[in-house]
């Protein structure tokens, strides 16, 4: 009961994501029948509103911070990936040692197979959908690089006094540091879901090969440099008149 109250506290506490944006405040919970507590209804910035499930959210006293949903997908595909996997491991065995009846490793075998293929899809969907994120991010420190030039430049020349300056000088490197922190994120996530797909990660020593068949890593060829050509040689010709014959 008392974690209850503490939630319904947190009615009309602002949200912030995990790099201190702004990203709304709870409006109310959407309960199950059993009264376990199933997602929040959030009022954006804007002024829209979302339902985000629980496991998005974190609540640590009055504060409440919202966890994306790549990255809470990440987790959760970096678990149940691995887990699978040693499943599927120690089903092997237990054919090998002849405790389980062949029809019934076929069957698990099968189900385990339909699972983990499914659960490598998502996670592949979930690797591009980070890298568009990633792109996004650098798209965001390209534009606060110009702004801070600009802003550089209009205060060099006067148009913008000290104080002003001051303000906006700090916004903008809040916001560099903000959108480096989540870019950095994304990279670890992508390359620690780029891992489990690969089995290089949380995967038992014995992997079967039909699964590391499946991954194809493309390496883009270093263009050479070309060499320099050589500086032209100049020769100059003095003209002899007929005088000097």
């Amino acid at each position: 009961m008392s974690q209850i109250s503490n939630l319904f506290l947190s009615i009309g506490k602002p949200v912030k994501d995990e790099y201190g944006r702004s990203f709304g405040r709870i409006i109310s919970f959407a309960t199950t029948p059993s009264g376990k507590f199933d997602a929040a209804f959030i009022e954006l910035s804007d002024g829209r509103f979302t339902k985000q499930p629980m496991e998005h959210l974190v609540f640590n006293g009055a504060d409440v911070t919202f966890i994306s949903r790549i990255k809470s997908k990440a987790n959760i595909f970096c678990d149940q990936i691995p887990f699978i996997w040693r499943k599927e491991q120690a089903l092997k065995d237990l054919a090998e040692k002849k405790k389980i009846a062949p029809e019934l490793y076929k069957e698990l075998h099968n189900n385990f197979a339909a699972v983990l293929g499914q659960l490598r899809k998502d996670a592949q969907i979930l690797v591009e959908e980070t890298a568009d994120e990633i792109a996004l991010c650098e798209e965001e420190l390209s534009s606060l690089s110009y702004g801070v030039l600009h802003l550089e430049l209009d205060h060099e020349i006067g148009k913008i006094n000290d104080e002003a300056y001051k303000s906006a000088s700090a916004l903008l490197q809040e916001n560099i540091k903000r959108t480096t922190a989540e870019k950095n994120d994304l990279e670890a996530t992508k390359t620690k879901l780029s891992n489990i797909l690969l089995g290089d990660s949380a995967i038992p020593e014995q992997k079967p090969k039909e699964a590391l068949r499946e991954t194809k890593v493309y390496v883009e060829p270093v263009a050479e440099i070309p060499e320099l050509p050589e500086p032209p040689v100049v020769v100059y010709v003095k003209e002899v008149g007929k005088a000097g014959i």
